[in-house]
């Protein structure tokens, strides 16, 4: 078991470098756009870039090589710069990233400021509101589920699996533009932007609602649908008639014997929900102008600032990698007679 968790986590890591270096090489393989911004600003940039081994200088222009950009100093002089080869970035840029933690600057979004820092930032906003997404979702869905399956064929089992078709097919953009339209900017109920750190507790707390609710209501969907599946097959199976036949009575069976088996599969599809979550909050995050690594991904990809672009790609990869580890770990945890990498 132990043999098989460092293998799983060396080969999530393995997987993670390859996606970056490939993604690097091939941002760095398309035609780059020149700095935009005051020579100050344009000549610090040029200069970081120099400095972590991405471009090379010179006061005079060569002949072997076209500068990429130049910029005249406030004494007259001209500075020209070049970009170096692709895969002699690639090699600087890892040993920046492994001896250093140096991800470089951003270009456009806050120039020449650390890209880790940026990520630091806005990653908590995201983080706060995944978390409190799962775990407002996880009870909800779960409850609904087993009362859907205990009420199995009646008229609640029937509103509950039809109302749950029909929200499970909305996305995440429609609902959250609809509860905008309906509470904040018709009702003023809720604030129609993600509040600024200066606002009131009150108006923090509110702000919570619309991006919470938008990215649980799939989820507790999902859970619902999935609980009620596994429990009336639990229900059905045969040693739970024999645990009836015994003398136990439907609710000592069914929690006691039931709940316990039809758990083995759900728990761990929450961690492979809050995943998804995770990816569906980039959109959200968008639409509500909330500060997180979801919407810097967006904008970092519009503005063309692959150093944030990198940084977040990362954190999404291996997160969803490391993931996948402990979903596949969960499963020997819940149920004893499964171990993972057994001879």
């Amino acid at each position: 078991m132990l043999k098989y968790v460092f293998k799983r986590i060396f080969l999530a890591f393995v997987t993670t470098f390859i996606i970056i270096s490939l993604s690097f090489i091939c941002v760095k393989l398309l035609p780059l756009d020149k700095f935009l911004g005051k020579p100050e600003q344009r000549i610090a940039y040029y200069d970081e870039q120099v400095r972590l081994g991405y471009m090379s200088s010179s006061k005079y222009e060569r002949q072997d090589a076209t500068p990429f950009d130049f910029v005249t100093l406030s004494n007259g002089t001209v500075v020209y710069y070049y970009t170096v080869p692709v895969m002699q970035q690639y090699g600087v840029w890892i040993k920046n990233i492994v001896c250093h933690w140096d991800w470089g600057v951003s270009k456009t979004i806050s120039p020449n400021v650390k890209a880790t820092v940026i990520i630091g930032e806005q990653l908590l906003t995201s983080m706060r509101i995944n978390i409190i997404s799962v775990l407002f979702s996880v009870p909800i869905g779960i409850l609904l589920g087993i009362w859907a399956a205990l009420k199995k064929n009646t008229m609640i089992d029937h509103i509950i699996s039809t109302l749950v078709m029909i929200f499970i097919s909305l996305p995440s953009f429609i609902l959250i533009t609809f509860m905008m339209l309906l509470l904040c900017y018709k009702n003023n109920v809720l604030p129609t932007q993600w509040p600024n750190p200066t606002d009131p507790l009150k108006l923090k707390v509110l702000g919570y609602i619309i991006p919470v609710f938008c990215l649980s209501f799939g989820s507790i969907c999902g859970y619902c649908r999935f609980v009620r599946a596994e429990l009336c097959e639990v229900m059905e199976s045969e040693y739970l008639l024999l645990a009836r036949t015994k003398g136990l009575t439907r609710k000592q069976t069914i929690f006691r014997h039931a709940l316990k088996n039809a758990m083995v599969p759900i728990f761990p599809s929450i961690l492979a929900e809050f995943i998804g979550i995770m990816g569906g909050s980039m959109i959200l995050e968008n639409l509500y102008g909330i500060p997180g690594i979801g919407r810097l991904f967006i904008i970092a990809l519009s503005a063309k600032d692959y150093n944030i672009l990198f940084v977040d790609m990362a954190i999404f990869t291996t997160v969803s990698l490391l993931a996948g580890v402990v979903l596949d770990l969960s499963y020997g945890f819940i149920d004893p007679r499964i171990r993972m990498g057994a001879k």
